[in-house]
């Protein structure tokens, strides 16, 4: 009979700085989830640890910067983009990824994440969504549901919020999907394919985050938040639905679109005298 060889590695070990470990991140987070996917996919990737860079910004997402053992960059709120733009035209060859939240990237960075987009700069950004300013205490952002809770709107949030899918695809990003924390492979694999899509790719993951949006939406753990994705999520094919259909609402059961909804051919943006040297 063969015996059984135990090892104390995991195969992520040269990818996760256990030494930083445990993380800070509150239970039911679904950010371990990701940043786990997103080393997965550098892992697959067959491109050298050294060529890989992580961006990040302010916020509960922003740690993975500190967690990832690769050139890692922990920006200021809002210039995740912008930093991680100059990267990629500095040193072209590097794979360049930025990993942030919903509020540093589309609230006080909108302006970057749009512009970056509409140039179609060869960059590759996950947004964590969990609906809510949670580093800071559950304030509404810009991807707060309408009529969704927070501290700083405790009779509900009376805007609505960003379509972050279409926002994205009329900004002119190459690549956009949305999954949620329990599609891992189709998240993983996602990234995967984003690492040989030249171009804006845009991967907006949906996450549980308790303490911060739970608690004031009568969403008791990140467990419930889980089993409402996997109730609710509908696949789109080759990113069939209209616009006002992206939209999420927590309150109310309708379907929340995930998968693929844009995947376009253009060419990435380059400076003239990168051009003219060709």
């Amino acid at each position: 009979m063969a015996s059984i060889q135990l090892s104390n590695q995991h195969p992520l070990d040269s990818l996760i700085r256990s030494d930083r470990l445990p993380h800070i991140w509150c239970p039911g987070c679904g950010i371990g989830i990701i940043m786990r996917c997103y080393a997965q996919a550098i892992l697959e990737s067959g491109i050298s640890q050294e060529k890989h860079v992580v961006v990040s910004g302010i916020g509960c997402s922003g740690r993975v910067a500190g967690y990832m053992n690769i050139d890692s960059y922990h920006t200021t709120h809002g210039r995740a983009i912008p930093f991680a733009v100059g990267l990629k035209l500095a040193k072209p060859e590097l794979m360049v990824t930025v990993f942030s939240g919903d509020g540093d990237l589309t609230a006080i960075g909108g302006n970057h994440l749009i512009h970056a987009a509409r140039r179609n700069v060869d960059i590759k950004v996950v947004c964590v969504n969990n609906f809510n300013y949670g580093m800071t205490g559950g304030q509404v952002g810009p991807t707060t549901p309408k009529g969704a809770r927070g501290t700083t709107a405790p009779y509900g949030n009376p805007e609505l919020p960003f379509n972050l899918p279409y926002l994205m695809g009329a900004a002119g990003a190459n690549y956009v999907s949305r999954w949620t924390t329990i599609h891992v492979r189709q998240t993983k694999d996602d990234i995967l394919h984003s690492f040989n899509h030249p171009g804006f790719t845009f991967i907006e993951v949906l996450a549980p985050c308790p303490i911060g949006f739970g608690k004031s939406n009568n969403i008791n753990d990140g467990l419930e938040e889980m089993e409402l994705y996997r109730d609710r999520c509908v696949l789109v094919s080759d990113g069939d639905v209209r616009a006002e259909e992206l939209t999420i609402d927590l309150r109310e059961e309708r379907p929340i679109y995930v998968g693929n909804f844009i995947d376009r051919d253009q060419p990435p943006y380059r400076p003239i005298h990168l051009e003219n040297a060709q």
